[in-house]
């Protein structure tokens, strides 16, 4: 068996250094575990030993804990008909007791005498657990390195640091200061977090290790020990029974219900394990963590949330629907036709992650123009300090802007994206085929248009592929690829190798109109507004969405798309299906809107909401009222969510249904990558599973029998009900 974590002493120096074999980070198990355990014992109770250093041997700290392990043991307790919360207990409870081991550093406990310092040092990021092991160091040093991020971002995938983390930073930094951390969950650079009190210094990365050694030397026995295990310690801010510490942990409480409109379970059982463990000693402290850790754990939510934005997404960043077959196909030379917002945040990510770039548009001007966009992203960074100027340069120099298709010979990608006219796309198709070599892969950014109808236009239809960015490509982390009638393997390996290129996260469907995220967005649009013309007031609707962990109301991300937009979308379809077109009288709000009112949304500052005169949202459109008048008798909350929540559902198990969507995975990580469906709850499929096929059947009926037959439900979840399966760990993982 290959060691995790290597143990070398020299000069009375201990160093412990993590090395996770066959891996490009570090992340813990319980093999890792043991391992530290022994080596942590062994150096305590060495006598040659004065200090140790806890440091890695790759680029990076740690990626966090290994979330299947935890997955893997709460599911063979179940198995066994044991009690998984009490394995998970015990686990984390040993977890605690070797963190504590050095912490205490074999003190005496009455006199606090007799312990060895431990060092941490940090060579890059370090996450999760990885911080809490340096939590428990008396010394956090980290190598200066931008890139590098530390912190504990575990809130953001369900649960919160509960290997003493919590405890631990609260009694360092007091609740406000270490809220950032614990209930945002932000992970800065090196220096930031020395500024913010997470770790104690900064130096050259070739000066680390020298300055561990160097504390190492100079430390003293009372540098072993912690402020909280001396006599008279008190909370920084103050405890929740003192004046001071009641009003700040009344303000965490306003504040975490803020921002999670009470829908993320992990949030409030660490708020209970801060509020409860502020009030004994840190012993008791950590087992209460523990105990709210495990309660965190056994919450449906925390499940569905590791199971989609950890396990699924790191599964699919590592290439599960890849083609297995097909040899390795990164792209070294991309072109991109249309300089336009999308082309030019595409050629900026592309640039971004090394990869030459040719940026082409109808005549220089509108090229250069694109050139200027990339430019103006890469300032921003700079001035953010996310970059330094010479890599804005080196980005920007790997971006040529030409209107001559001729530069296109030696690309390998190129990625289509201008305007949504199938006619327009079919030229620049053949125009851009006509200089492309024969291996090369054509792929169009569209968000609507069928592409198995748009590769008509292509010499060669095996190798055309859809590769549907979201808006702002910088920033949105969903990638969906659409396969055409006649794509063939290399053309979806090579699209996969791409987005793996810069660093995003995709999702491969089959072709129809909308694809699979398109196709469960404009419901959710169409459900809030159809509402507002039956006069539910826009407020109920907006604050229902957010309330169920909605990122943004329908309202306001029909602004955001554009109303313009939106009734193009529903005009184009109405046109395709003719007689088949589900009439909504959301289309007629939305012509009135655009036609006679000029409310176009955000981009002209005239929506469903009023913006100030720097485009700044200033509260719902007076105007709303008039136009779709408030009824006396407003409909109950619930019902409200159900319908917000079901126009998205139901469309992504009908997308399961058809073949559209292949893998339930990509149907819930593209869901909240895609348009932040509710994250809590794991996505489409993973809600359907907290709330039960049964539940979720009467719901629709109900809906289908007031609301119309949208809402019925599809052949696959009354099955469900019928045989009381789930979607997880059902037949209906992934579609035939």
């Amino acid at each position: 068996m290959s060691e995790i974590f290597k143990l070398s002493i020299e000069d009375g120096i201990a160093t412990i250094t993590w090395d996770l074999p066959g891996a490009s980070m570090n992340v813990l198990n319980e093999q890792g575990i043991h391992e530290l355990d022994a080596h942590v014992d062994a150096v305590i109770t060495d006598p040659a030993v004065k200090g140790v250093i806890i440091t890695s041997a790759k680029p990076d700290f740690a990626g966090g804990m290994d979330l299947n392990v935890i997955a893997r043991m709460k599911a063979e307790a179940e198995a066994r008909g044991g009690n998984a919360a009490e394995t998970i207990f015990g686990f984390v409870m040993h977890l605690h007791g070797v963190l504590r081991k050095i912490e205490r550093a074999g003190a005496d406990p009455k006199t606090n005498r007799g312990g060895k310092p431990f060092v941490w040092a940090c060579p890059g990021t370090s996450m999760g657990i990885g911080t809490e092991i340096g939590l428990a160091c008396h010394r956090r040093i980290a190598a200066d390195n931008p890139k590098a991020r530390i912190g504990l971002p575990e809130i953001l995938v369900g649960i919160f640091p509960g290997a003493g983390g919590t405890t631990r930073l609260v009694r360092m930094l007091g609740l406000m200061g270490s809220s950032e951390f614990l209930l945002q969950g932000k992970t800065p650079n090196p220096k930031k977090a020395k500024a913010g009190g997470l770790i104690d210094d900064v130096v050259e990365p070739e000066g680390l290790m020298k300055a561990a050694r160097a504390w190492l030397r100079d430390a003293t026995e009372s540098d072993a020990v912690k402020p909280w295990d001396r006599k008279g310690f008190k909370i920084p801010g103050g405890a929740p029974y003192t004046p001071d510490g009641f009003q700040m942990f009344l303000g965490a409480a306003a504040m975490t219900h803020g921002r999670t409109q009470g829908v993320y379970p992990a949030a409030k059982a660490m708020l209970s394990a801060v509020y409860e463990g502020a009030l004994v000693p840190f012993d008791t402290a950590v087992r209460i963590e523990a105990r709210w850790f495990t309660n965190a754990l056994m919450n449906p939510s925390a499940e569905a949330m590791i199971r989609t934005l950890f396990i699924s997404k790191q599964a699919l960043e590592k290439g599960a629907s890849r083609p297995a077959d097909v040899p390795d196909m990164k792209v070294s030379r991309l072109g991109v036709l249309g300089a336009g917002m999308m082309g030019a945040g595409i050629a900026h990510v592309a640039a971004s992650a090394g990869i030459d770039v040719v940026l082409i548009d109808r005549d220089q001007a509108s090229a250069d123009k694109g050139r200027a966009t990339v430019a103006g992203l890469l300032d921003d960074a700079v001035k953010k300090k996310r970059i330094d100027e010479t890599t804005r340069d080196a980005v920007l120099d790997r971006i040529t802007a030409t209107p001559d298709y001729a530069k296109l010979a030696r690309c390998d990608l190129v990625v289509e994206a201008v305007f949504e006219d199938p006619a327009l796309k079919a030229r620049v198709t053949k125009m851009a085929e006509n200089v492309l070599g024969p291996d090369a892969i054509f792929a169009t950014n569209t968000s609507t248009l069928p592409i198995s109808e748009l590769a008509k236009a292509s010499a060669s239809p095996e190798h055309y592929i859809g590769i549907h960015f979201f808006s702002p490509v910088h920033k949105m982390k969903l990638v969906e690829i659409i396969k055409g009638r006649e794509t063939g393997p290399e053309a979806v390996a090579k699209a996969l190798d791409f987005v793996r290129q810069i660093r995003k996260t995709p999702i491969v469907v089959n072709d129809a109109r909308f694809f699979y995220a398109n196709r469960c967005i404009l419901p959710y649009v169409n459900e809030g507004v159809r509402m507002l013309s039956e006069g539910v007031a826009p407020a109920l609707i907006e604050n229902a969405a957010k309330q169920m962990g909605m990122p943004i109301g329908p309202l306001q991300l029909s602004d955001e798309v554009s109303l313009e937009l939106g009734l193009k979308i529903a005009m184009a379809t109405k046109a395709a299906l003719g007689d088949g077109y589900p009439e909504s009288p959301a289309d007629d709000v939305l012509r009135v809107m655009v036609e006679d009112e000029g409310r176009l949304g955000r981009k002209n500052g005239k929506g469903f909401y009023a913006y100030d005169e720097r485009g700044k949202r200033s509260g719902l459109w007076s105007g709303l009222s008039e136009l779709c008048p408030v009824s006396e008798i407003q409909p109950a909350l619930a019902e409200v969510q159900n319908r917000l929540m079901m126009a998205q559902a139901l469309e992504a198990v009908r997308a399961l249904e058809s073949g559209v969507l292949m893998d339930i995975r990509e149907g819930d990580v593209g869901a909240i990558l895609g348009w932040g469906f509710a994250p809590w709850s794991g996505g489409p499929f993973g809600w359907l599973d907290i709330l039960g096929a049964n539940r979720a059947v009467a719901i629709c009926d109900d809906l289908a029998a007031r609301h119309g037959v949208r809402f019925s439900a599809p052949a696959m979840l009354r099955k469900l009900a019928e045989t009381g399966g789930r979607f997880y760990g059902a037949p209906a993982r992934k579609a035939a």
